[in-house]
């Protein structure tokens, strides 16, 4: 019985996406390179062996990627509500018992020392919820009461992050929650509606921090106005950096602009592994350049060259995903499918715009790239996911 199941797991492996196992692979790799290019000359002790965690995280989500690949996928729907539960009640907890670190409270600390960020793992969880609802057979997804339903469970968790504050993590839910809907059937209408809606908050809260400036307002009036908008005094600086570089270059600036100098610096193949100077030098700080910057690590180091390759690299992973939906009959594989490979895109374009200047300083990781253990983690949960609707595409006679 013992080698029967040995066999059936094989069988199940060699099923799978080699294309993606590959594309996760190299990425992988990447990662560990260039977290340890971003830490070994640091002064700070703690700061050099993040690679060597790095490792360990990533045995833990390989791990993980493949039970999910082996494992049926259609499991998830019996436990949705248990999983999407437990993610709110991390939350909570984050709230209540959290670690703050540089002025949020994201993290809870396990045994002292190892710290779980829930946000992340909220993310995948509302992605199953939201999936495994929207394809559940004979739902009136024209009605607005069903879309309502859904844009508040995807909103819930959204606030409780907003309040850490967290607003980058936040807000991709909305907008994942809103292709979640396009891809499962809700009218145009609605999801373009929704868009509209969202792009007019957008332009109230830019209008309430720039516009009583413009119009001669006083301090006092302006700051009033601002606070208005919901936002913190470090999110409306990052805001307002990204519109006026030249407002505080050397403080809530400098992050932006140090970037962008690692990413221009490095030309056509770049400066040479662990010779970026911006990062060597520490103009590009070593708190977030492996991190939330590790892209413009990988630019000035590897160049246009390196940059094309992980951005290939990102384009196989999101295309796999794409491709394993468009192959499924089964609406909830499907859309399990769309919302992990939209989680991904908005993470790297976002990521990529930030560190290039063409968005705000967010806060959003690179997959599979960035430092971190909770992401990596549920990143790696995801794309196994992806691999177990991949495997079980062929079996279309289960879904007619």
């Amino acid at each position: 019985m013992q080698d029967k199941g040995i066999v059936a797991t094989f069988s199940l492996l060699r099923k799978s996406n080699w294309l993606l196992n590959a594309a996760v692979g190299l990425l992988l790799l990447l990662g560990v390179l260039f977290v340890y290019s971003a830490c070994y000359v640091g002064e700070e002790a703690e700061m050099r062996p993040l690679y060597l965690r790095q490792l360990l995280w990533i045995a833990v989500g390989l791990a993980c990627y493949t039970g999910f690949a082996l494992t049926d996928y259609r499991l998830l729907k019996k436990i949705e509500w248990g999983i999407y539960g437990g993610g709110l009640c991390l939350l909570v907890l984050v709230l209540l018992f959290g670690t703050t670190i540089y002025g949020a409270k994201r993290w809870l600390m396990l045994f002292g020392e190892i710290g779980i960020q829930p946000s992340e793992m909220t993310k995948l969880a509302t992605i199953i919820l939201l999936s495994g609802r929207l394809s559940e057979q004979g739902r009136a997804l024209h009605r607005p009461l069903q879309m309502l339903e859904i844009l508040a469970l995807a909103a819930v968790p959204a606030g409780l992050i907003m309040v850490q504050p967290d607003l980058g993590t936040s807000m991709v839910f909305l907008p994942t929650a809103m292709v979640l809907m396009f891809v499962a059937g809700v009218p145009f209408r609605y999801v373009g509606g929704l868009a509209g809606i969202g792009a007019v908050v957008v332009g109230l809260v830019l209008a309430g921090l720039f516009l009583p400036a413009m119009l001669g307002a006083g301090e006092a009036t302006q700051e009033r106005i601002a606070s208005m908008t919901g936002l913190t005094d470090y999110q409306r600086g990052r805001i307002e950096v990204f519109f006026s570089p030249e407002k505080d270059p050397l403080g809530a600036g400098w992050n932006n602009r140090q970037s962008e100098i690692a990413v221009g610096s490095g030309g056509l193949r770049g400066k040479g592994y662990l010779r970026g100077t911006q990062n060597i030098l520490g103009f590009l700080p070593r708190s977030v350049s492996p991190t939330d910057f590790i892209f413009s690590v990988i630019a000035e180091e590897t160049g246009f060259v390196g940059s094309l390759t992980v951005l290939v690299l990102f384009a196989t992973l999101i295309g796999s995903g794409v491709w394993t939906g468009l192959c499924t009959l089964d609406p909830l594989g499907r859309l399990l499918c769309t919302g992990i490979t939209s989680l991904i895109f908005f993470h790297v374009f976002i990521n990529i715009a930030m560190t290039v200047g063409l968005m705000p300083i967010t806060g959003l990781p690179l997959p599979l790239l960035s430092y971190g253990g909770t992401f990596m983690v549920v990143m790696m949960s995801a794309l196994g996911i992806i691999q177990s609707v991949y495997i079980r595409s062929d079996r279309r006679e289960t879904y007619r």
